[in-house]
Order: C-alpha cells, then sequence, then structure tokens
C-alpha cells in the first residue's frame, strides 16, 4: 500500500513545534504534500527540516519570505523534479512543486499545490480567478501525457456537504458559484479529448458529512464545535484514483488549521 499524505501546515516550523515529526515518524506516509512552508530553504535546513521522518525534502518557496511555499516529502528518489507551472506570478508565490516517478512502463506524477484564498479582498480573489484559469488547462494537459495525483489545499469546498454552514457562505470565497462551478468542470467529462479528474475522498467516502472537513476557522468555536471546511484534496487521474483503497483524516493532534489527509493506493513505485 502506497500511503499519500497531504497537510497544509500553516508554517511548517510552527507545525513542526505542535508534534508533527514524530506523528509522521509514527505513520510512515511514503510521501507528504505540504503546503503553506511560510519559511525559505536556509529556514528549513537551520530548523532540521530538509527532511522529515525519513523523507527526503523538495522544495518550491515564495519570493516573499514567510509566505505559501509547497514541499514533497519521498521516501522514493523522483526522476525528476518540476517547481512552477506557469512562469509568472503564481510560481513567485511558491505554489507548485510535481515530482516524477518515471518507469518504462509509467508515467506518474504526484504534485504539491497551494491555491490562492481570496478571502483577504477583492485583489486576491481577482488573483485567484486568474490562478483556476490558467491552471485547468496545465491540469487537462498534464492529464494527456501522464498519470497524477495533486495533493493540496484547494480553498474551494465544492459541495454542500463539504461545509457546515454552507447557506451562509454562498457569498463568501472558497464556496462561490464560480469557484465550485470551477471545481465541477475539472471533474466531468464535458467533451471527448480530455481526461476528467477524480476527487478521490469523495470516491471514497460519497455521502460523509460532518466528518470530511480538513479546515476550521481560528475564530470563536469552529474547531471545538465541528464547523468546518473541505478544502484538502486528491484530485487524481481516473486510473490512478481505481487505485485508492482507504482514508484517513486524522483530528487527533492539531498541527495547524488544516487537518492531515491520508489516503492509500494499491501502488508501489
Amino acid at each position: 500500500m502506497f500511503r499519500l499524505t497531504t497537510l497544509n501546515a500553516n508554517g511548517i516550523r510552527s507545525a513542526a513545534n505542535k508534534g508533527l515529526v514524530p506523528w509522521v515518524e509514527r505513520t510512515a506516509p511514503d510521501c507528504m504534500c505540504v503546503q503553506e512552508l511560510k519559511a525559505q530553504p536556509a529556514d528549513l535546513d537551520k530548523a532540521g527540516l530538509l527532511e522529515l521522518g525519513g523523507l527526503r525534502g523538495y522544495f518550491h518557496t515564495a519570493q516573499k519570505k514567510g509566505y505559501s511555499g509547497v514541499a514533497i516529502y519521498s521516501r522514493h528518489e523522483p526522476s525528476d523534479v518540476i517547481c512552477g507551472w506557469d512562469g509568472g506570478e503564481f510560481d513567485a508565490e511558491g505554489r507548485y512543486i510535481e515530482l516524477r516517478f518515471d518507469t518504462p512502463s509509467r508515467r506518474l506524477s504526484i504534485i504539491s499545490c497551494y491555491f490562492p484564498s481570496g478571502s483577504s479582498g477583492e485583489d486576491r480573489q481577482a488573483a485567484k480567478y486568474r490562478f483556476l484559469d490558467g491552471f485547468f488547462p496545465h491540469l487537462d494537459a498534464l492529464a494527456q501525457q501522464r498519470e497524477f495525483v495533486l495533493c493540496g489545499d484547494v480553498n474551494i469546498a465544492h459541495q454542500q456537504i463539504d461545509l457546515k454552514n454552507w447557506r451562509s457562505n454562498q457569498k463568501n470565497s472558497g464556496f462561490l458559484p464560480e469557484e465550485r462551478a470551477w471545481m465541477t468542470r475539472l471533474l466531468q467529462e464535458d467533451n471527448a479529448t480530455r481526461t476528467p479528474l477524480v476527487d478521490v475522498y469523495r470516491q471514497l467516502r460519497p455521502d460523509a458529512t460532518d466528518t470530511c472537513y480538513t479546515w476550521w476557522s481560528n475564530r470563536g468555536q469552529a474547531y471545538a464545535n465541528n464547523v468546518g471546511w473541505r478544502l484538502d484534496y486528491h484530485l487524481a487521474t481516473p486510473a490512478l484514483a481505481a487505485l485508492a483503497r482507504t482514508e484517513q483524516i486524522y483530528k487527533d493532534e492539531k498541527f495547524s488549521d488544516h487537518a492531515p489527509l491520508t489516503i492509500g493506493y494499491d501502488l508501489t513505485l
């Protein structure tokens, strides 16, 4: 079983101080995708986080210090590492890293991606829409070339069952009609030439509601009352999604405002 974890750490050093490292050592995933590093390579080196629980780290950090950044920690050596996807605005923010594991019989990628949030204002919501507009054709093209699973904080709750208070959030970033429509289009076959992606957690747990949340606001008693959102996903090409067997959202410890999501695949690298 190949165990693949994703976590928005909201600062990898902060998460490490809250017990992330021993948890990774205990659970021993094959790969762990991390978003919101909020650290530069020198910071990671100083904190001893170039590796995590015996996994080697690969990083795409933001130009702005203390902001964004993504990583993949892997037990397996990739054949290639791809940092960034757009060559401009969003690569500067450190939002995408892809590890490729290619053999003569298989072309496989694992991606850690941190979608922009639009909750801080109109400018960032506009940036989020620019990201979505450009990222859709990137994923479409990639799905024609290779199998992949994208792990990350997508900052979109797709359906009503993906957040507690859906009625009051219909005009809020993360649950806007345009964002949800983007996700629906990504997951649906709309012509004969494209490969729709699969929301792997929903494939395994199609009816899960209050157990599916992966993010809780720090305001009020959101976590204590489980007033959450499902923002963290595994989005996979169909053949890879068909290998998914197990899922777990870990809530026994709190490393950040997000919970780790681990999915087990019947896969050997």
